[in-house]
């Protein structure tokens, strides 16, 4: 009975939970900042918008923003990755994870200093040894003065741009 609800649920939902929860093989075609990529489904189809999970890298008006987004650029602009979709946000990004060659691309930004590792409702983030790490190192971000955390830059100052809906 449960499977056949399930069934059920899949089926009714359709394309939208289809398309959240999934794994698939891409190249990424553009990276707009620290935490923002576009992708080409392996398979064909339209370039997508994928927003890290688990990560917070400078706002790419902020220090270390641009530096933040040429790091991610240069690791992956034109490469394969899988792309393990979670879900979507407000403006319709896909969310979820990169790997390239194995590694786990979040984690990556982390430990060489271009992001901070997000936590959720006051639990440790993923990426947090990673970034504690990083900051001995004084790596990235972490090697000037007091970095100011993206979430406390926005409220200071507001988004560098707001992204169409």
């Amino acid at each position: 009975m449960r499977l056949f609800l399930l069934v059920l649920l899949v089926l009714h939902a359709g394309p939208a939970l289809a398309s959240t929860a999934r794994s698939f093989m891409a190249t990424v075609t553009h990276v707009t900042d620290g935490d923002t990529v576009w992708v080409r489904p392996a398979p064909g189809g339209a370039p997508l918008q994928v927003r890290l999970q688990g990560l917070d890298p400078p706002e790419i008006c902020q220090a270390s923003g641009p530096q933040s987004r040429q790091a991610l650029a240069r690791r992956l602009l034109h490469q394969p990755v899988r792309v393990h979709a979670q879900g979507r946000d407000d403006y319709q990004r896909l969310l979820g994870r990169l790997q390239q060659g194995g590694q786990d691309v979040g984690g990556w930004l982390v430990a060489n200093g271009w992001a901070w590792s997000q936590g959720f409702r006051r639990q440790a983030g993923p990426y947090d040894t990673l970034q504690a790490r990083a900051r001995k190192a004084r790596r990235g971000l972490w090697s000037g003065p007091q970095p100011v955390l993206p979430r406390t830059f926005r409220q200071r100052n507001g988004p560098c741009h707001r992204p169409a809906r």
